[in-house]
């Protein structure tokens, strides 16, 4: 009987240490994307670009809380992790909806940016197999911490997109509402994630057991 234990256990380490690489290739990918998007964003007056670079830095906080909380134990960390990724999706949300409605508002028509188009392109296809990995080993691993910020990269992935066809759209027929329009969409399943979340974190609190 020792040997599927121990397998499962070897099982667990592996998912565990992919999970911590996922995480870090994230991490290092959206610090490289904050200083990159803040070049192109000047270059360009592009307030797309511009929101695209905060939102790297909420998942560069995400992937931060992952990190901490696969490196240690317990309910308590967990919980304090998983609300914490609510509030960057919550902070997300806003972020959004904030931005995309102060670029209807004003009319602000962004000069062309091909190191913009370049950059969100490798973002987009980048947070998507991130995402699929996360997904997998938090899966496997039965940790709702990584699989919940395996979709805050979906979102950061569904953003790169959405300012992708923007610029894109913007550059070739001048449709300068696209990219706002777009993120409006993501405003949605941000909030669809951090009511998950909480659906998740409240039974808990109230001493009862999560269904399956």
């Amino acid at each position: 009987m020792s040997e599927p234990a121990d397998g499962a256990v070897v099982a667990a380490s592996v998912l565990l240490r992919r999970g911590r690489l996922l995480e870090g290739a994230t991490l290092a990918w959206n610090v490289t994307g904050v200083a990159v998007l803040a070049v192109a964003a000047i270059e360009a007056r592009s307030v797309a670009l511009a929101g695209f670079g905060l939102d790297s830095l909420v998942e560069i906080g995400a992937s931060a809380v992952v990190l901490w909380e696969l490196s240690g134990t317990g309910e308590q960390r967990q919980r304090r992790a998983l609300g914490l990724i609510r509030a960057a999706f919550v902070a997300l949300a806003a972020y959004l909806a904030v931005q995309s409605l102060v670029v209807l508002l004003s009319g602000s028509r962004p000069e062309h940016s091909p190191a913009g188009i370049a950059w969100t392109a490798l973002t987009g296809l980048a947070m998507f197999a991130l995402a699929a990995g996360k997904l997998r080993a938090g899966l496997g691993l039965g940790n709702p911490v990584l699989t919940h910020e395996a979709a805050v990269t979906v979102v950061d992935g569904l953003l790169a997109v959405a300012v992708l066809v923007g610029l894109v759209l913007n550059a070739a027929l001048g449709w300068w509402w696209a990219d706002p329009l777009a993120a409006l969409v993501i405003v949605s399943y941000a909030i669809r994630e951090a009511r998950s979340i909480t659906r998740d974190l409240t039974p808990v609190a109230a001493g009862r057991e999560v269904p399956r």
